[in-house]
């Protein structure tokens, strides 16, 4: 099992708090290999989502440096079923308010009750799943650049992912009653997420890069005909 740290405001562990960090779980050379495999990617819009990534397959592959990690979460089945890549800079320094991720990408649009609404974006097709297929899913968040506390670093609320689908309206009350914690990092750390936590961010103040390649994982098939996109 990878090193776990203890780098954030309390030390959180994943099967009681939804999020757990893994400290220097890549080396040197397998962040210059990230870099690599996205050095193409476009570079003005807040996050990129990707479509395929066969550079990073067999890293992100459920015996490699990162879907190992999730795979401490949902066992050797995992797969990564979609990745972003979020590129802060001093020109494009935006700020996420508190919300839970909903959505998954698919292959192609079919009816199949509770799936829905539908979305396409960067070409890829986008559906709300019911959620219970969310709370079976894990968020790993890779870091290419350090992230202090003014570094826009990810803000999650400690056990919300077991609060079910929560309303907007009701985001608010939560954070107050269960307080917020900040997921701090080095280059090379990964974090471990569950995937409905409610989380956000500020931006960087200073203004300054912050790389960070997300990618979701599932270990659960969809009910045909439906069929995860993948990477």
């Amino acid at each position: 099992m990878h090193k776990t740290a203890a780098s954030c405001e309390l030390e959180l562990r994943f099967d009681e708090d939804g999020a757990q960090a893994f400290a220097a779980a890549l080396d040197p050379r397998a962040c210059l290999a990230i870099e690599h495999a996205i050095a193409d990617l476009p570079r003005d819009l807040p996050g990129v989502r990707i479509g395929a990534a066969p550079a990073l397959r067999a890293m992100l592959a459920a015996d490699g440096p990162v879907g190992s990690i999730a795979a401490i979460a949902l066992g050797l089945g995992v797969r990564p079923v979609r990745a972003v890549l979020f590129d802060k800079t001093p020109a494009r320094n935006w700020a996420l308010g508190w919300h839970q991720d909903r959505t998954i990408v698919v292959e192609a649009r079919a009816d199949v009750d509770g799936f829905g609404p539908w979305t396409v974006k960067s070409g890829l097709v986008q559906v709300e799943p019911p959620f219970a297929l969310l709370e079976r899913m894990v968020t790993i968040r890779v870091h290419l650049d350090p992230v202090d506390a003014t570094n826009a670093p990810l803000r999650i609320v400690p056990g919300s992912h077991r609060l079910g689908r929560v309303p907007e309206a009701s985001i608010g009350a939560i954070v107050e009653e269960r307080g917020e914690r900040l997921c701090l990092a080095d280059r090379g750390d990964v974090w471990l997420y569950a995937t409905p936590i409610v989380h956000g961010s500020h931006a960087a103040d200073p203004p300054r890069r912050r790389r960070v390649l997300q990618v979701d994982y599932a270990a659960d098939a969809l009910p045909p005909p439906l069929r995860w996109r993948g990477l």
